[in-house]
C-alpha cells in the first residue's frame, strides 16, 4: 500500500488531500490511538484502520467541506473510538453470564443493531446531506465544517470567523434551515 500512496500523481485531488494529511499526522494519530487503546497495539491498529477508511470515504464524498483535514483525522479517530466503546457495551449487555447455554430456551436478543433497511435509510440521509453541502457557498461549507465536522463550540466558531457568538449561532441556525429545505420530502437533513 505504501507504494500506491507514494504515487500521488495518479490519485484524485481528494485522495491526495487525505494522503498528505495522513502522512503529516500519522505519528501523532498513532500515539493517540495507542493511548485510547490502553497501550494494546492490536486495538490501536484497528482504530487507525477504521479511522483511515472513514476519513477517506468522507473526504471523497465532500472534499469541499474539508477546512482542516489534519484536525478532521483526530475527530474521526475519536468517533471511531466511541463507536467501538458503544459496540462493546452493547455486546456486554447482550451476553448474559446467568443464562445456561445448554438449556433449550434462551431469550431473544435485545441488541439495538440496525436492520438492513435502517442502514439503507441512514445512507440515503447521508447522501442527501452530502448533496446539500455541495450546493452551499464556500462560507456556508466552512461553517458546516466548523460546526458539524469539527464539532467546534459557538465561541470558537465566532472567534475563527471574527464575528459575535450570537451571529455564529444565527448563521448555524440558518444553515440548518437551508439543509432541511434541501432535503427530499419525508427526510430531514440534519
Amino acid at each position: 500500500m505504501q507504494n500506491h500512496l507514494s504515487r500521488n500523481d495518479a490519485l484524485r485531488p481528494e485522495d491526495r488531500m487525505f494522503v498528505a494529511a495522513w502522512k503529516r499526522m500519522h505519528p501523532e494519530l498513532l500515539r493517540r490511538a495507542r493511548r485510547l487503546a490502553d497501550g494494546h497495539p492490536d486495538r490501536a491498529d484497528d482504530l487507525m484502520s477504521a479511522t483511515a477508511i472513514k476519513a477517506l470515504m468522507f473526504m471523497r464524498r465532500s472534499p469541499d467541506a474539508m477546512t482542516d483535514p489534519d484536525g478532521f483525522l483526530f475527530v474521526v479517530l475519536r468517533h471511531v473510538f466511541l463507536d467501538n466503546v458503544r459496540q462493546q457495551l452493547r455486546e456486554r449487555a447482550v451476553i448474559d453470564d446467568a443464562v445456561d447455554v445448554q438449556s433449550e430456551y434462551t431469550p431473544a436478543s435485545e441488541s439495538p443493531a440496525l436492520s438492513q433497511m435502517q442502514r439503507l435509510e441512514l445512507q440515503e440521509q447521508l447522501d442527501d446531506v452530502v448533496r446539500a453541502v455541495r450546493h452551499l457557498t464556500r462560507e456556508q461549507r466552512q461553517l458546516f465544517g466548523f460546526r458539524f465536522v469539527q464539532e467546534l463550540s459557538y465561541p470558537v466558531i465566532a472567534e475563527r470567523l471574527e464575528i459575535s457568538e450570537a451571529l455564529a449561532r444565527k448563521r448555524v441556525q440558518l444553515l440548518r434551515a437551508r439543509l432541511r429545505r434541501s432535503a427530499p420530502a419525508g427526510r430531514d437533513a440534519s
